[in-house]
């Protein structure tokens, strides 16, 4: 997590702004045929005190009831009424629909770049983190655009029209209500200033939340196990408790500075407009249409006012999950990606490793000077004590990281100068944990891959042993499969996945510990399996239980990410070193495990 620190970090809000604004770029058509609406709504609903003060001035008060002029005047207001409803329906409705297709869009940008993030990402950053600025921060991000944005476009457009119809009154009493904007605009900025520290927070803690929830359901079977139900709910508690203060700073901010700042100000502002005209009536008379228009648009002038600075809690914590999103859309930990013009095919398989060294952090190598080639046809096999460096030899030639020093070779080409469609077409993993997808077994073992007929599944089963099992299964190869496959034993797990990588008939066949998870007489009906997958093409293995890679063409000792021993099965049992030793352990714990069994 230590190189992820700056993910914490919140962006400026200038920049956001201008990232969310980006968005809304290639919607400009709708948006102006919005902001028309919007202007021509507002300009209607601003007329309508207009068109009562000339009522009140030029007919009630001086008592003159020409039924013409009159019934114009009714009309007229009316007909505004309708228009500014009308058009303020539709000018909603196209910021509503504008501000969905935007959040869409991010959403569908951030998941893209979350899927471009390399290994070494994901390796260090919690799951539940992610799955929490993937969906709590941009649905935050979506009542910026859909609650707050429109909002504030509308009240803004109708302020500045409430003002215009205020000069256009009295030119002297509009000039003393000005000063409202900067007190409006210093309790905005006093708000903002406090509430960004609540609302990262409350982020922040969130996002701490569901990554303990994640750790907690995907470790329950070790949680009850080794009874860590009282630590894990203390912890959890602790966080929520830290969360929820962070959420109630935000509501006593929120409870002084939004609602009652502003009715102070509206009661400041009545009084202003009273005393003026009570203080001109002294010495002129007062127009009693012109007294209730100002008083009117007062009110409208703060009820604008009142819906921004209750949104403003939500454009606040809105922005800090922007900022959370963006930060990680910026991101540039990508996976290794194909450089050069060059497009090589993987033809033969032979794969050659060049003083190949490696670290995860940066800091401590896990690979040192790695040396050893893989001619076509071959079978190599990778053993060693656990933090070796088996896997992160596979990592690398799956290009799932880029290596610090040396080079690796597939028939003679730069493993760089792949494109990844290359590289995932003719080379097949087979990991110790497989994981499969929700779905059906079809699906599973096709991937998803409409070029792969049924008989071509059928084929991939067959050619595993997988086939007799499935058939037994009430619904066949439409069994669903539940989340991660639960529903299955590991043993039916591992032979969907060998059926999966056998689907797409690789050149090169990598195999991370592939039957670790089987049991023996599982195991011993998918060696003949795994001959026939090996035959033709160049396999690595990771091999757990030696005793399957007696017929490896060559042998690697790994120890502390170095080789130490290179050769045959034989040739490493003659030389008693460390193969020699681990093949001696593993013959004794299995005479041992027999004996037990008798």
């Amino acid at each position: 997590m230590e190189r992820h620190k700056h993910l914490l970090i919140p962006l400026p809000q200038g920049t956001v702004f201008k990232q969310l604004m980006s968005y809304a770029k290639i919607h400009w058509k709708w948006l102006t045929v919005a902001f028309v609406l919007l202007v021509g709504g507002t300009s209607a609903q601003i007329l309508g005190p207009i068109l009562i003060k000339v009522f009140i001035d030029d007919y009630l008060t001086p008592r003159v009831f020409d039924f013409q002029p009159l019934l114009m005047l009714g009309v007229g207001y009316l007909v505004l009424y309708f228009a500014a409803a009308m058009m303020n329906y539709f000018q909603s409705l196209l910021f509503q629909k504008t501000a969905l297709e935007i959040i869409q869009q991010i959403r569908i940008d951030v998941f893209e770049k979350v899927e471009r993030l390399g290994l070494s990402f994901f390796d260090q950053f919690p799951t539940g983190g992610l799955v929490s600025r993937i969906t709590n921060d941009t649905e935050q991000v979506k009542e910026l655009y859909v609650s707050v944005l429109a909002i504030f476009v509308q009240n803004i457009v109708f302020l500045i029209g409430v003002f215009v119809a205020m000069f256009i009154l009295n030119v002297q009493l509009a000039l003393f209500c000005l000063v409202l904007i900067p007190m409006l605009f210093i309790l905005m900025k006093l708000y903002r200033k406090f509430s960004s520290r609540y609302y990262a927070e409350m982020s922040e803690k969130l996002s701490q939340l569901n990554a303990r929830l994640n750790e907690s359901i995907q470790g329950m079977a070790i949680v009850q196990i080794f009874r860590q139900e009282r630590r894990m709910n203390r912890e959890f508690q602790k966080t929520n408790q830290e969360h929820h203060e962070a959420w109630f700073k935000s509501i006593k901010l929120d409870g002084l500075l939004l609602r009652p700042a502003v009715d102070f100000l509206s009661i400041m502002a009545l009084v202003l407009v009273l005393s003026f005209f009570g203080i001109t009536s002294l010495n002129s008379p007062v127009e009693i249409g012109v007294l209730y228009a100002f008083v009117s648009y007062l009110d409208r002038f703060f009820e604008p006012v009142n819906q921004v600075m209750q949104r403003l809690s939500i454009f606040q914590q809105a922005m800090i999950s922007a900022g959370r999103v963006f930060r990680l859309m910026d991101h540039d930990e990508i996976a290794p990606k194909k450089q050069g013009d060059n497009t090589p095919q993987v033809s033969k398989g032979e794969i050659e490793f060049k003083d190949v060294t490696f670290s995860y952090d940066g800091k401590q190598d896990v690979l040192k000077n790695i040396n050893f080639k893989v001619k076509e046809g071959e079978t190599l096999a990778l053993v060693g004590h656990t933090g070796s460096g088996k896997s992160s030899i596979i990592n690398l030639l799956m290009r799932f990281y880029s290596i610090k020093h040396g080079e690796i070779l597939i028939d003679g080409e730069k493993i760089e100068h792949f494109s990844d469609e290359e590289l995932r077409e003719k080379m097949g993993l087979v990991l110790q944990d497989p994981f499969l997808f929700v779905g059906d077994i079809e699906h599973n073992i096709r991937l998803f891959d409409d070029s792969l007929s049924q008989e071509d599944v059928i084929e991939a089963a067959k050619f595993v042993h997988a086939h007799p099992y499935i058939e037994r299964l009430p619904k066949g190869y439409k069994t669903p499969v539940g989340e991660r496959g639960s529903t299955f034993s590991s043993g039916q797990r591992q032979l969907l996945s060998f059926a999966r990588t056998m689907a797409k008939k690789p050149k090169i066949l990598v195999l991370d510990e592939a039957t670790a998870s089987v049991d023996t007489e599982t195991e011993t009906e998918i060696q003949v399996a795994l001959e026939k997958m090996r035959r033709g093409r160049t396999t690595i293995a990771i091999a757990h239980r030696l005793s399957t890679i007696k017929d490896a063409d060559q042998i690697l000792v790994l120890h502390q990410g170095e080789i130490v021993e290179r050769g045959t099965h034989q040739e490493l049992l003659q030389e008693e070193g460390l193969y020699h030793k681990m093949y001696l352990l593993q013959q004794g714990a299995e005479k041992l495990e027999e004996m037990i069994g008798d």
